[in-house]
């Protein structure tokens, strides 16, 4: 019985095979609840004190602009050092912060600064933390594995996506917003444990490689570039994603205002709808996992093309019922673009170059989410949620479109590795 377990774990989730990953994987099965459950209290904390939803996209925009602006010196410092010690590093500094609101909330002191202030800090610690994290995945399975590992983390970061936000609901509702961030805390400690226990036997050879790298950090940075710009998959991929993540994954910023201001639902009926949305990416990310190793081109235009048609929809329902449908379908498609697109990326790149391309994919998956949360959050307080989830729909689809037309450009309809 075990045995036949075991091997259709291996036919169909083989990076499960690679212990390394295993802890990886298991300790972030942990973590990513808690920081799901962080980010549906804190929005909801901010529209609680400032009752605004172009504050709460303000936030989010502070969260992600270390990324916006440094994320190409980061892709550096992630080729140079041992990404196992960067993400304990910056696992830990997580964990800090995510002490310092808890506390501050718990005590009544908190103000909407303090939320400004520990969303900027917060930023540029993830701006390290994203491309050393992504990048990682390849030391724990190998290129053969890599999209199955990267999917897999797609379905725990999706299967948080669905377990936080109902949790964070019940316990918003029931122990306080604070009980929240000091869950979130704790459930660093298994992140952390995980990665003291992996063992990486090149990690000696990237600190001597590391010191022989002489070069400048800016011509560092250009190689880099370079390489994306010079190979079609790769670039196609970049600028799809960029346009795709700007004005059409601003879920963060918009569910909130939906829930509140379009159903007028408390904490818990916001924590289901935003439960909704994960539970069609989990379903999307363990069934991309469990049927597709290599990521193809109709995917990735195909599922860009499906997250802006449900997000279209989604602007027209007035049902709670629908919406959260819709949402489950914007969560199926979005997993499915996003691990396509990142697979795609990290297939076409090698390893010397990985921490620096994954940067710019960090860039263009995180990075731009200030100038996307400002659109959002502006348009959603002029003329509400419904309106912005429609406008990023038809934005998608062009950006879809002119995917599709630098693909047929390049001559890489058949055989781009997208």
């Amino acid at each position: 019985m075990q045995n036949g377990i075991r091997r259709w774990i291996a036919l169909h989730f083989p990076a499960l095979t690679h212990r390394n990953f295993r802890l990886f994987w298991f300790g972030q099965c942990v973590s990513l609840i808690g920081t799901w459950m962080q980010n549906i209290g804190q929005a909801w904390l901010v529209l609680k004190i400032t009752d605004s939803s172009f504050k709460l996209g303000l936030v989010s925009a502070l969260q992600f602009t270390p990324v916006l602006l440094l994320s190409l010196f980061a892709g550096v410092i992630v080729d140079r050092l041992p990404k196992r010690r960067i993400l304990i590093f910056t696992q830990t500094v997580l964990m800090i912060l995510a002490l310092i609101l808890a506390t501050l909330t718990a005590t009544g002191k908190v103000r909407y600064w303090h939320i400004l202030v520990l969303a900027a800090i917060l930023g540029f610690v993830n701006n390290i933390d994203m491309p050393a994290r992504q990048s990682f995945i390849v030391e724990l399975v190998g290129k053969e594995h890599l999209m199955n590992g990267i999917t897999l983390n797609s379905t725990i970061f999706n299967a948080a996506r669905l377990i936080g936000p109902a949790v964070a609901g019940f316990v918003m509702g029931f122990f306080g917003i604070a009980v929240c961030f000091y869950l979130n805390a704790l459930s660093f400690l298994a992140v952390i444990l995980g990665l003291l226990m992996i063992k990486i036997p090149s990690e000696t050879t990237i600190v001597q490689d590391s010191s022989k790298n002489k070069k400048p950090v800016l011509e560092n940075i250009k190689e880099g570039l370079t390489y994306i710009k010079n190979t079609p998959p790769v670039f196609i991929t970049v600028i799809l994603m960029a346009l795709i993540s700007t004005f059409s994954l601003n879920f963060n910023v918009l569910v909130p205002v939906l829930a509140k201001k379009g159903f007028g639902l408390t904490e818990e009926g916001f924590g289901f709808m935003m439960s909704s949305l994960g539970s069609g990416a989990l379903i999307g990310s363990i069934m991309l996992a469990a049927t597709t190793h290599k990521p193809t081109s109709r995917i990735l235009i195909g599922a860009a093309l499906g997250l802006s048609a449900a997000q279209i929809i989604l602007g027209t329902v007035n049902s709670q019922i629908l919406a959260m449908v819709f949402l489950a379908l914007t969560g199926w498609m979005m997993v499915t673009f996003t691990a396509s697109a990142n697979s795609t990326i990290q297939v076409n790149t090698p390893d010397h170059l990985r921490g620096r391309v994954m940067s710019v994919y960090s860039l263009v998956f995180a990075g731009v989410a200030p100038l996307g949360s400002l659109f959002a959050g502006s348009l959603a307080g002029r003329f509400g949620a419904r309106a912005a989830f429609a406008t990023g729909g038809f934005i998608g689809i062009i950006a879809a479109g002119i995917a599709v037309c630098q693909i047929i450009k390049f001559h890489k309809i058949s055989s781009l590795k997208v």
